[in-house]
């Protein structure tokens, strides 16, 4: 079965990379016809900007040492061996600004870094940003060669890039591949994910490292693979630089991530919920399920229903685009948003908050009772509403009961939602609710609070 392994620091290996370069700090390779020695002249220059990382972070525990060793050790007397790890890092300013990657250097207390000769410095942790994967460091010194970050917006499919790290602690190492893909999301490797698909061989210890253009640009910072083994196996991920830039400003300046918030609840527009809501006409865009009481998108008159087409003059065509864009604009900043509502398009300017960290609300559970299309349902009663957290803005019937393989299974009702609402009518009662779906409908849009968000979903009778 084909499973997701984060690139996480190796055991310390070998420390430090054998190339002895000693190119100038400008890296910028001339833009020209490719050609067999072009890739050769990109890696000369790059590599020098890639560098090693070790880490050493004291035992606080005793708990992942074999037990016959427990007895003769003291965690509080320092007499733990100290964990070690290795992974890859960037160069980005000729004053020892580098690039890594979050987990290679999480929870450190001594950091070191390898130059491509033989030169090791400490490192300082400037900031990091674990929603991203992404973190800061910073060295004392000058002149040093570095990566300028590119504009990985600008990649094409097909487009040969280089991906340069410190593979298995063998020293450092260049492999070359193509864009695969672009903008993958939803892989469940971090909470923002805006990833560059590559079939450049990322293997353990390249984690941090730099994916670059063949104009000697940073267009990405390598992080993850797609794996049945552990090795790369041609499906590799890295954070593209658009995404990497305004966190390191953010970062720099503050000394952490602040990411910019809406106030709504979306969802991707389906082929279904256009027919449903009679939105053939929109093409591509993220419909608006929830528009949160007193949040910026409620303050800025943005609405249910509303699909979302541009964000700052940018297409916008799935959830995660979308989510992308907002939060990596800045706090209190205006954003355009660029709406069809009612068939018209619209602009928004929406002056975002500061997102603070999301509130779950539970779910499941089982007094009017109806049953239509393999869906039972009753009226909230109070102890409901207390043990399923259920806000007393939302009113509804709540889903107690779904029959397996049933037109309600298939939209994905779950036990515990609160379908409020029919297309545009509001749903008062179970009884009511078992009018407003006719036995021979064949596509009904129901608004419904799932797991604390409001969302559509189309019910097939």
């Amino acid at each position: 079965m084909t499973t997701l392994v984060r690139r996480y620091p190796l055991s310390a290996l070998a420390l430090t990379a054998a190339l002895l370069y000693t190119a100038p700090p400008a890296l910028a390779l001339a833009e020209g016809t490719f050609s067999p020695t072009m890739v050769s002249d990109v890696a000369e220059k790059v590599t020098p900007a890639v560098v090693n990382i070790t880490t050493r972070k004291n035992r606080r525990d005793l708990s992942g040492l074999p037990p016959a060793m427990r007895p003769f050790l003291n965690p509080r007397g320092g007499h733990l061996p100290p964990e070690m790890g290795a992974g890859s890092g960037v160069v980005i300013s000729a004053d020892g600004t580098i690039l890594t990657n979050n987990h290679v250097i999480d929870g450190a207390d001594e950091i070191k870094v390898t130059f491509a000769n033989a030169r090791e410095l400490s490192a300082k942790l400037v900031g990091t940003d674990k929603a991203s994967d992404i973190a800061v460091l910073k060295v004392d010194a000058k002149d040093l060669p570095h990566l300028e970050l590119g504009d990985s917006s600008a990649l094409r499919l097909g487009e040969f890039v280089l991906a340069v790290g410190n593979p298995f602690g063998v020293g450092q190492t260049v492999t070359m591949g193509i864009v695969s893909a672009k903008g993958r999301a939803n892989m469940g490797i971090v909470d923002y994910e805006d990833f560059i698909q590559t079939d450049a061989s990322i293997n353990p210890g390249n984690s941090g490292g730099a994916l670059v253009n063949l104009k000697g640009e940073l267009v990405g910072i390598n992080t993850a693979i797609l794996s049945r083994s552990g090795g790369a196996q041609g499906i590799g991920f890295a954070v593209p630089s658009n995404m990497v830039r305004p966190i390191h400003d953010q970062i720099v300046k503050h000394g952490r991530v602040r990411r910019g918030w809406l106030g709504v609840a979306i969802q991707d527009l389906t082929p279904e919920l256009r027919r449903g809501l009679g939105l053939e006409a929109v093409t591509q865009g993220v419909l608006v399920s929830e528009v949160m009481e007193g949040g910026p998108a409620a303050k800025g008159d943005l609405e249910v229903r509303d699909v979302v087409v541009q964000v700052n003059d940018r297409p916008t065509r799935s959830v995660a685009q979308l989510r992308n864009r907002i939060a990596l604009t800045a706090p209190g900043s205006k954003a355009k948003l660029t709406v069809v509502r009612d068939g018209k398009q619209k602009d928004l300017f929406i002056r975002l908050d500061e997102k603070k960290d999301d509130e779950q609300i539970a779910s499941l559970s089982p007094s009017e009772e109806a049953v239509t299309a393999g869906l039972r349902v009753e009226n909230i009663a109070p102890e409901d509403r207390k043990r399923l957290r259920i806000p007393h803005k939302v009113t509804g019937v709540l889903v107690a009961g779904v029959e397996p393989g049933s037109a309600a299974d298939r939209s994905g009702l779950e036990v515990g939602d609160v379908i409020t609402a029919v297309g545009r009518r509001t749903v008062r009662s179970a009884k009511r609710l078992e009018k407003m779906i006719p036995k021979g409908s064949k596509e009904v849009v129901l608004r419904v609070f799932k797991r604390g968000v409001f969302t559509f979903v189309v019910l097939r009778p």
